[in-house]
C-alpha cells in the first residue's frame, strides 16, 4: 500500500446455459482453466452465477468494494488482456460538493488465483478521509451447481485469520479446499471483511493490492502472495502467442480487427494438459466450458490450422491418452471412443456421472481421424503420425463395432442411461433434431453430418496408410468410404425435397427437416457431385439465409424459432463448415455470400463473434440480434474468421505431396490482401493477393504452390 503525491492516471448440457446478469452486463476474464464473472463495475455479487472459478470450482462467490460504506459507481472498462482489465469508477460526491472528486481504478488479473490492485485518486485540493472495505465470500461450489442454480448456501465455510491474511476453508468436504486472501498494508480483517482507514492528501493517490491464492485439494499447498500472482505466466503465454500469430492487411471494413480478436481469443482459451504441461489444447469457451471438449477442441484446432498447428497436435495427443478402453454405461465410455468432455470439479462431467470424463458424443471419434489426416497434410512428421495411428485405428474400430449399433452401416447414438445427453451430435439440445412437422426425433439417431465425418475419416485413413507404405489398408478404407457414400445417398436423399434428411430416426425413417447439417455433408465430401447443386441452393435459399448467415433450421419448418438454441439461430462455426463445403464443390459465389454475411455479423459484434446469435432476417433487423446465453469468447466461433479466410483463399497444403494448393477467391472488397507469418512446417509464409493475381513466399523446402485442385475440402 502506498500514498504519494504522484499524478496517477488512469456439453455441455441438454439445454442452453443460464442467462448471465441480464440487467447490468457481465465482465468475463479468462486465463486457462480459470475465469471470473463480475458486474461491469468489478463487484462479484453473491447469490447468482458471478465469481472467480478455478478448475471448475467457484472459489470467490462475493467480492464487493465499499468506500465509506457505498459501492463505487462504474464509469468504464479498460481491457488490456483477456485475463486482465481495469474497472474505472468514482465515489459519490463528498459532503458539500456537487461533483465527485475521488476516481477509483480496480485492475484485476486472473490466473490460478486473482490479484486486484485498487487505486484511489483524490482530484480535490483538500485531503479526503476514507474507509475502504473489501467484503469477500467463498463457497467452493462446483461449476455445475452454480450454472444450474443448485448451490447449497448453508454455512460450511470456516475462516482462519493468522494476522497476515484470511484463509477460507471448505469444512464440509474431505477435499479441504482453501482460498487465502492477503491485503497489502495490514488491513484490519474481521471474518471476510478487510478494512483500511486512510487519508488521501489533495491531488494525490493511494494504492493497495489484494491477492487470492487457491488450493483445491488436501495435498495442494497454498502459494505465497507473490507466487499466486497470475500476471507473469499469463503475460508470457500471450506474448508468445502474439509473436507467432499471422498478421493480415485488408481494406475490408472490420476484417483486420475481427482476425486480431479471433487470434487473441484463441490464445486466451488455451489450457495445458495437466499430465504434459508442454501440450496446449483449446477449451470450448467462456464462461461455462473452460475445459477440454472432444468435438469442440477437434473442430477448433482444425479450423485454426492457419494460425497454429501445435494446438491440433496437442489436442490429438491429449484425446488419444483419454480414449476409451472399456464399456461403462454411466460415463458412456466404449473402447476407442473419443471423450466428450473432461471436468475438474467435484461433480465430474455434465451428466453428473461420478467421473471427470464423459464420453457421450457421436462425432468426436471420427473427427479425431479427420484432424489427424489434415494435420499430416500440413506437415506432421512421420514419427508423430505413427505415434497417433493406433488411436485412429481404435477410433474407426469404435465406429464399426460400437457406433454402428444395429449393423446397418451407419453410426447412430442412444444414451446409455438417463444421466447422459439425449442428443449427442453438435446440436445437443433436447429438441435439436426435429422433423419438418416439428416432431422430435426418437433414438437411436443416425445424423447426416456424422456419416459425412465417418466418410472423411475413412478417406483420411487411406491417405495416412499410403504415407506409411501400407497399400492394403489404404485400399480397404477407400472401399469403406465408397460404400458409405453410396448407402448414405440411397437412404438420406429426399428426392421430393431436394436435400438430405438431417438424420434417420429409431425406425430408420428420414428426419426430413431442412437444416444446416447438410452443409457439413458438403464439407466432408460425402455428397455425390450430381446432388451438390440442389444442396447448395437449399442452404442459401430464402428459408435458410438470414443475410448474416445460414440458419440451423429453415424458417418454414414446424419447430422453427429464430431465438431457439438449435432451431433457427445462426452459429458461426456451422457457417464456416457450410462455406467450406460450398467452396469444395465449386459454388464460389455462395461460399463468398456466407463468408461475407458472417464477417458482417462479426463487425456488428465489435470483432468478436459469439457462439451463436438469433436467426432473424437482416431485412427485419439490420444488425444481428444477440442470443442472451451465448458464450463469448467461444473457441470455434473465434476460429470461424480464420476458417472463412482459408476457404476464400482456397489454401490447402499437402506437404506429403510437396505442394501447397492456392487459388484465391477473395471478394473484390477484400483486395488488396496481404498476410504475413503464416506457419507451415517450420516456415513462415507471406501471401499477397490483388486484382492481378497472387504470390506467396517463404515456402518450406521442396514445396511448390500450385492452383488448388478441384474437390478439396
Amino acid at each position: 500500500m502506498t500514498a504519494d503525491g504522484a499524478a496517477a492516471g488512469g456439453g455441455v448440457s441438454n439445454e442452453a446455459p443460464p442467462r448471465v446478469d441480464v440487467d447490468g452486463g457481465t465482465t468475463t476474464l479468462v486465463a486457462g482453466t480459470s475465469f471470473s464473472l463480475s458486474a461491469v463495475g468489478g463487484d462479484i455479487t453473491a447469490g447468482g452465477v458471478q465469481g472467480l472459478f478455478v478448475d471448475d470450482t467457484r472459489v470467490v462467490s462475493g467480492w464487493r468494494l465499499r468506500i465509506d460504506g457505498a459501492p463505487v459507481e462504474p464509469l468504464g472498462l479498460l481491457e488490456s488482456e483477456r485475463f486482465r482489465t481495469t474497472f474505472v469508477g468514482r465515489t459519490p460526491p463528498r459532503t458539500g460538493r456537487a461533483d465527485a472528486t475521488l476516481l477509483v481504478a480496480r485492475t484485476r488479473s486472473v490466473g490460478d488465483g486473482m490479484v486486484e490492485e485498487v487505486t484511489i485518486r483524490n482530484l480535490a485540493a483538500e485531503a479526503a478521509g476514507l474507509t475502504v472495505e473489501l467484503e469477500v465470500e467463498a463457497d467452493f461450489a462446483d461449476l455445475f451447481e452454480v450454472k444450474e442454480s443448485r448451490v447449497d448456501h448453508r454455512p460450511r465455510i470456516a475462516t482462519e485469520d493468522d494476522g497476515l491474511g484470511v484463509t477460507f476453508v471448505l469444512t464440509s468436504s474431505p477435499h479441504r479446499s482453501r482460498m487465502r486472501v492477503v491485503g497489502d498494508g495490514d488491513p484490519v480483517a474481521a471474518g471476510g471483511t478487510f478494512r483500511h482507514t486512510i487519508v488521501v492528501p489533495g491531488r494525490s493517490t493511494w494504492r493497495t493490492r489484494w491477492t487470492v491464492a487457491v488450493a483445491l485439494g488436501p495435498h495442494d499447498t497454498l502459494p505465497s502472495p507473490d507466487d499466486a500472482s497470475p500476471e507473469h505466466e499469463a503475460s508470457r503465454r500471450m506474448a508468445r502467442w502474439r509473436l507467432s500469430a499471422p498478421v493480415p492487411e485488408s481494406p475490408f471494413p472490420g476484417l483486420e480487427t475481427t482476425l486480431h480478436t479471433s487470434t487473441e481469443d484463441l490464445g486466451a482459451l488455451q489450457i495445458a494438459d495437466p499430465a504434459h504441461p508442454d501440450r496446449r489444447v483449446v477449451a470450448a469457451g467462456a464462461p461455462w466450458f473452460m475445459a477440454l471438449f472432444g468435438r469442440d477442441s477437434l473442430l477448433t484446432s482444425l479450423m485454426a490450422l492457419p494460425v497454429d498447428q501445435e494446438l491440433a497436435l496437442g489436442t490429438l495427443r491429449m484425446l488419444a491418452d483419454l480414449q476409451g478402453t472399456r464399456v461403462d454405461p454411466i460415463t458412456e465410455e466404449e473402447p476407442g471412443r473419443i471423450v466428450h468432455e473432461v471436468r475438474c470439479g467435484r461433480e465430474g462431467s455434465v451428466g453428473r456421472v461420478g467421473s471427470s470424463a464423459y464420453y457421450g458424443t457421436v462425432d468426436a471419434t471420427p473427427l479425431f481421424v479427420v484432424l489427424l489426416g489434415e494435420l499430416h497434410r500440413w506437415g506432421l512428421p512421420t514419427t508423430e503420425l505413427r505415434e497417433l495411428l493406433p488411436a485412429a485405428d481404435r477410433a474407426l474400430a469404435w465406429a464399426r463395432d460400437h457406433g454402428d449399433r444395429d449393423g446397418d452401416g451407419f453410426v447412430e447414438y442412444r444414451r446409455a442411461s438417463d444421466r447422459g445427453l439425449v442428443n449427442q451430435g453438435w446440436k445437443d439440445s433436447f429438441d435439436g433434431i426435429t422433423a419438418a412437422n416439428g416432431r422430435i426425433a426418437e433414438p437411436p439417431i443416425a445424423l447426416a453430418e456424422v456419416q459425412g465425418y465417418v466418410y472423411a475419416a475413412h478417406c483420411a485413413r487411406a491417405e495416412l496408410a499410403e504415407a506409411v507404405d501400407d497399400p492394403a489398408t489404404a485400399t480397404d478404407h477407400r472401399r469403406r468410404a465408397a460404400e458409405l457414400r453410396e448407402r448414405f445417398d440411397e437412404c438420406f436423399w429426399l428426392p421430393d425435397r431436394g436435400w438430405y434428411a438431417t438424420a434417420l430416426d429409431g425406425e430408420k425413417k428420414p428426419v426430413d427437416a431442412l437444416t444446416s447439417n447438410i452443409g457439413h455433408c458438403l464439407w466432408s465430401g460425402i455428397v455425390p457431385p450430381e446432388r451438390a447443386g440442389e444442396v447448395a441452393r437449399a442452404l442459401v435459399g430464402k428459408t435458410m439465409w438470414t443475410g448474416f448467415g445460414v440458419r440451423t433450421l429453415a424458417a418454414d419448418m414446424g419447430a422453427y424459432n429464430p431465438m431457439g438454441y438449435h432451431s433457427g439461430s445462426v452459429w458461426p462455426h456451422d457457417n464456416a463448415l457450410v462455406a467450406a463445403g460450398l467452396m469444395r464443390y465449386g459454388f464460389v459465389a455462395e461460399a463468398q455470400q456466407v463468408a461475407l454475411g458472417i464477417l458482417d455479423a462479426a463487425r456488428a459484434f465489435g470483432g468478436r463473434l459469439p457462439e451463436l446469435f438469433c436467426g432473424f432476417d437482416r431485412d427485419e433487423f439490420p444488425a444481428p440480434v444477440p442470443y442472451p446465453t451465448s458464450c463469448s469468447p467461444q473457441a470455434w466461433a473465434a476460429a470461424t474468421p480464420v476458417s472463412l479466410l482459408r476457404t476464400l483463399l482456397r489454401f490447402h497444403p499437402d506437404l506429403r505431396c510437396g505442394r501447397l494448393g492456392l487459388a484465391p477467391a477473395l471478394p473484390e472488397a477484400m483486395l488488396p490482401f496481404r498476410v504475413g507469418g503464416v506457419p507451415l512446417a517450420g516456415s513462415r509464409l507471406e501471401l499477397e493477393v490483388d486484382a492481378d493475381g497472387w504470390q506467396v513466399s517463404g515456402l518450406p523446402p521442396h514445396v511448390t504452390a500450385v492452383p488448388t485442385p478441384p474437390g478439396r475440402p
